[in-house]
């Protein structure tokens, strides 16, 4: 249980939240939500202890064990992946160390054994190996790479490890801050079934609507310099508190209407003597009248309005026969695909199978194997990449030069207008995009786009980073837009709304499907992007495949069990070396960012130097996309083939 009494949280002259008073209790998980900047961490930060209180208290428990997700925390990267995952039953962990001291080395007093034993037991330690690796994997970490060093994993996996170790501890109460944060369609249900069995007190942010639905049983809402309990996920939340709003302005109206309706009467009959003791008394009433003040809400939603500088022909994208292997893994084969004008093509499939490869290869940002890519008459393309910070690459520049850039001719009322869309303003503007959120960032990258004033959009996940008010504001702005739109995404909230058609892409080819996706899965069924229909999928497929033990060398002849391990070994190879080169390569970028960062940087080095970083720096992130490709495919293939029979 945590209680909150009065809490308040204030900078300088900004209150965040105040007089917050609640009592959240055990077994319940609670979706925080709020505007980006209105106090959702800060609120995690003073709950945890990590930042205090301006006023007002938060108490729970004595010896409550607090799990914290928080999203600066890093790992150190040469422990071993289990081990990290073990450390966060701090306690149990500390015991068996001090046990292996003793035992194996001969360190330590002897005599401490029966007390380590008997405290281990009872706090379930034995068996503490076995729920750290079951956690790793519901996260998606195959048990094969558990006994290698954090090193080997890529930033994203980085981050599962992380949330392995908070939830490995066994909390009274967790406190998570975008634990869906590169987590795949499998690992987010595994996470909502695991909060879901949570008998603790669960407070989490998370701009995925989806989740926040599947997983809270309140919502707690920081608005209006306030935090307010709701009832119910995260749908229910926002029709009661549209209901709540709209009741509370219908009452300060009528009770406006009815002080202007006495006052009128006040002001005809004050001088009459015959009615002045009835105008006395309607002004005692007007004093007794309360108006309640609402304030304004901290929720502030961009505008996303797309205007094409001219339409575009008929045809607007003509995709021949495009094929695309990493290695060995073919992703692509011999796919065609047409785009007409006005069409919202929405490219929807299971994880790996060459839906971002496919935009790519169209925005001319990588090679295809063979086929060709044709744009139709008069087709002016804006392009939102998975990591938008390919199309941020001077850290240093302001968000204002950074748009100006875009369209120089435009006078500076016109680009503040249109970064004030995208809710930059005042000393927004100047801020370098190196220090930019994620969030900013990618409304950055939106506002670039239009600016450019595109008659075809090209999408790949354009919903990631964007809280839960810019994903709505941009799915308005789709449906507005008269040109056409090519994307991928795996928020079928988004994909329900904005696509037309649906185009399936399948390990056999493309499934083309000229509809909405309500009317797609009416008609064939294959839900990609709701997690239960995956796991079942997946699961089915698993099913078949031959289980480890006798059963399955029985079943494989001597000649098929050798060639699986052959294979089995190379690609073990393979993805060892690819993990390798990633660290590398990612230990190179931080190389030049940390100089990047360095007082006078920029003014004691050689512009050729400057612009040859910045040449390996936009290289960099294009190797370790490839590289990044290339080890999923690997792994993807080690898991397809089990475990050695």
């Amino acid at each position: 249980m945590i209680i909150t009494s009065r809490l308040g949280k204030s900078y300088g002259g900004r209150t965040l939240f105040e007089e917050v008073t609640l009592k959240l209790n055990a077994g319940s998980r609670y979706g925080l939500v709020g505007a980006n900047g209105s106090g959702k961490t800060t609120f995690l930060k003073v709950l945890a202890g990590d930042e205090p209180a301006t006023d007002g208290s938060a108490t729970m428990p004595a010896r409550s064990r607090v799990g914290v997700l928080r999203q600066d925390h890093f790992l150190d990267d040469a422990q071993i992946i289990l081990d990290l995952a073990m450390m966060g039953d701090a306690s149990v962990w500390t015991m068996l160390q001090e046990r292996a001291r003793i035992i194996d080395h001969g360190e330590g007093d002897p005599a401490r054994l029966a007390d380590l034993e008997e405290a281990l037991a009872h706090a379930d330690g034995y068996t503490l190996e076995a729920r750290a690796t079951a956690i790793l994997e519901g996260l998606g970490i195959p048990m094969a790479a558990h006994r290698r060093p954090l090193s080997t994993l890529s930033g994203g996996f980085k981050l599962r490890v992380l949330l392995a170790q908070v939830l490995v501890g066994g909390p009274d109460v967790l406190l998570l801050d975008e634990p869906t944060n590169h987590l795949d369609i499998l690992s987010i249900r595994w996470l909502e079934k695991f909060l879901a069995a949570y008998r603790g007190v669960a407070l989490v942010i998370s701009h995925d609507q989806r989740f926040l639905d599947n997983v809270a049983t309140h919502i707690l809402d920081v608005d209006y310099e306030t935090i307010t309990p709701y009832v119910g996920n995260y749908a229910a939340f926002v029709a009661e508190k549209e209901q709540t709003r709209e009741r509370k302005e219908a009452e300060i109206a009528q009770a406006e209407k009815e002080i202007a309706h006495k006052r009128a009467f006040v002001e005809r009959f004050r001088y009459k003597a015959t009615k002045a003791r009835q105008a006395q008394s309607r002004l005692k009433q007007i004093e007794k009248i309360e108006v309640e003040e609402l304030k304004a809400s901290s929720r502030r939603t961009p505008f996303f309005r797309f205007e094409p500088e001219r339409p575009s022909g008929r045809d607007v994208l003509s995709v021949s026969q495009i094929s695309k292997a990493y290695g060995t893994k073919q992703v692509l084969r011999d796919v065609s695909l047409t785009v007409r004008r006005g069409e919202k093509v929405g490219i929807i499939g299971a994880n790996g199978l060459g839906k971002s490869t496919l935009l790519k290869i169209v925005m001319a940002r990588l090679d295809a194997d063979g086929g060709s890519v044709k744009l139709g008459h008069e087709a002016k393309v804006g392009y939102f990449p998975q990591d938008h910070h390919e199309m941020l690459p001077d850290p240093q520049v302001s968000a204002l030069d950074y748009l100006w850039n875009t369209c120089p001719s435009e006078a500076t009322s016109y680009v503040r207008g249109q970064l004030g869309r995208m809710l930059f303003s005042g000393e927004d503007v100047d801020k370098r995009i190196g220090m930019l959120s994620g969030g900013e960032a990618a409304r950055l990258v939106f506002a670039r786009v239009i600016t450019e004033k595109p008659n075809v959009l090209v999408l790949d996940e354009p919903t990631n980073h964007l809280d839960l008010e810019a994903i709505a504001a941009l799915v308005e702005g789709l449906a507005a837009f008269d040109g056409t739109v090519l994307f991928v995404s795996h928020d079928r909230h988004f994909v329900s709304r904005v696509a037309t058609r649906i185009v399936e892409v399948t390990a056999e080819g493309l499934r083309d499907f000229p509809g909405t996706y309500d009317e797609y899965l009416a008609a064939l069924g294959d839900d990609h992007l709701d997690a239960d229909a995956v796991v079942r999928k997946t699961k089915a497929a698993a099913a078949e495949e031959p289980r480890d033990g006798g059963a399955s060398t029985n079943a494989l002849a001597w000649e098929e069990q050798r060639r699986r391990r052959s294979q089995r070994n190379a690609l073990t190879n393979r993805r060892d070396r690819l993990l390798a080169a990633i660290a590398a390569a990612e230990e190179r970028k931080k190389v030049i960012l940390a100089l990047y960062a360095e007082p006078g940087f920029f003014e004691r080095t050689a512009k050729d130097e400057v612009d040859r970083l910045e040449r390996e720096n936009v290289e960099l992130d294009g190797k370790l996309e490839t590289l990044l490709v290339e080890w999923e495919q690997a792994e993807s293939e080690l898991s397809a083939l089990g475990a050695d029979p």
